[in-house]
């Protein structure tokens, strides 16, 4: 994985798992791979993958099962959309306003662009 520079990499990695909640990759309920096997697989120190898990269970995404290891909660993928929304509309769509206002993008060009968008992942799937 790739990681960037401009946000903490213990959130990036929470970031990931997050998607793979999103795509289905891991699914409610299921078992998350331990702490050792995420800190082998995202090539990272074992406590920054246990600060992921401590943010992941704090958001009510995934729980412990003493001796057993993390799973993810039934309602995880909600949650994961709603904190991803919250986020969206919190922070970034502001920044996409303000960069369409200053390029002079009017509704009718991105609506245009939205509906290609969309043709074009559902042609994908």
């Amino acid at each position: 994985m790739n990681y960037s520079s401009n946000k903490a990499i213990y959130l990036q990695i929470a970031d990931n798992i997050c998607d793979k909640v999103i795509s289905g990759e891991f699914e409610p309920l299921a078992r998350v791979p331990s702490v050792r096997e995420l800190s082998a697989a995202y090539e990272v120190n074992v406590n920054t993958v246990m600060r992921s898990i401590d943010y992941l269970a704090a958001n009510g995404i995934i729980y412990n099962q003493r001796g057993i290891g993390y799973f993810l909660c039934d309602n995880a993928k909600e949650k994961v959309l709603n904190i991803k929304r919250e986020s969206f509309l919190k922070g970034e769509i502001r920044y996409f306003f303000r960069q369409i206002q200053l390029l002079g993008i009017d509704g009718e060009q991105l609506q245009s662009l939205y509906n290609q968008f969309i043709n074009e992942t559902n042609n994908q799937q």
